[in-house]
């Protein structure tokens, strides 16, 4: 098999679409770059953040399924999603704009020898930023270019993806035996595996707890997580190896944006493989305005009345709005 490219992208659940969007937006800079629906429920808004021009390995989606509780964390889950920026001076950087904004955030920390920086949204929801100084893999995409913060400093990529399992065994076979990922190295309880030109953005760390209880899902926790493939001929491989392996998996599923196939392989997590493309530059948006329309897959938009009255409506027009690169705060 070809090895998988690296991460492609991670989708959560929020409890708000309005404050999941205004915290990615200004807080952390990253640009809206669809706003579309649940492709299985189309009362559900799916909102894309990604970098400058929607590329692969940048992106982090939400849902927010209507009526679901808040998620508890525990052992067996996608636990935490890293973002890549170039230095560690941006981390110095969003240290100092995370104490303005009041975000829920913790002390500098180095893991692999790396500085790192935890922090969490309004749900509680689990991320850090990843320094990528000193480190090579996975090229990073390019920092929103209008957003309000600083090129040098601005998150440009995704990765890498946290899992937390109690059963490190299983979690190795999964990615190294069924999977294309190799074990490079081991820090306390953390393990970290790579896949394709590896570094920060074609990795997964994985945390092994054996004395809490199991997750469960909801608001302010993770829903999959996404490896890139090239094309769908990509995608046709891993149908054969899954049937080959006796995998339960989805068969290809057409998101219009991307072509998927989806796989649980342990429990709690699922796995998605993704194309590169088509992407989200389209027929219905260009890049000058991504993500300010509600925009819908063709199958969907003979549907648009309906789709329009189920979802509230969302300002997110920013090709009116001139962002202030935010330096001191």
């Amino acid at each position: 098999m070809k090895p998988l490219m690296g991460l492609h992208h991670v989708t959560a659940m929020t409890s708000s679409a309005e404050k999941i969007y205004e915290f990615f937006t200004y807080v952390l800079g990253l640009r809206l770059v669809k706003k579309t629906v649940n492709q299985d429920d189309i009362g559900t808004y799916h909102l894309f953040f990604a970098d400058d021009v929607g590329g692969p390995g940048t992106d982090m989606t939400f849902f927010d399924f209507k009526g679901q509780g808040k998620a508890v964390r525990g052992t067996n889950e996608i636990s935490k999603t890293a973002f890549r920026v170039p230095s560690d001076a941006a981390i110095a950087y969003y240290e100092k704009r995370f104490k303005h904004y009041k975000v829920n955030v913790e002390p500098v920390q180095t893991l692999f020898g790396m500085k790192i920086l935890p922090f969490k949204d309004f749900d509680d929801q689990e991320y850090l930023l990843i320094s990528d100084e000193n480190t090579t893999g996975v090229k990073p995409g390019i920092p929103w270019k209008k957003g309000p913060i600083p090129n040098e400093f601005a998150i440009y990529g995704l990765g890498p993806i946290f899992f937390r399992v109690n059963n490190l065994d299983w979690m190795t076979q999964v990615l190294t035996e069924r999977l294309t990922f190799n074990k490079t190295e081991t820090e306390g309880p953390f393990t970290r595996f790579e896949t394709g030109l590896g570094g920060n953005g074609g990795s997964i760390i994985v945390e092994l707890t054996t004395d809490i209880p199991q997750a469960r899902q909801g608001y302010g926790g993770i829903h999959h997580v996404a490896f890139g493939v090239e094309n769908t001929t990509d995608i046709e491989q891993w149908i054969k190896r899954l049937n080959g392996l006796q995998v339960m998996h989805s068969g290809l599923v057409d998101r219009f944006y991307f072509k998927s196939l989806y796989s649980r392989m342990y429990p709690g997590i699922l796995f998605e493989f993704a194309t590169e493309g088509p992407g989200f530059i389209d027929d219905e948006e260009p890049y000058e305005t991504l993500g300010e329309l509600l925009a819908l897959p063709p199958k969907y938009r003979n549907q648009r009345a309906q789709i329009t009255s189920l979802v509230r409506h969302i300002d997110t027009k920013r090709s009116d709005k001139t962002f202030v690169k935010e330096y001191e705060f």
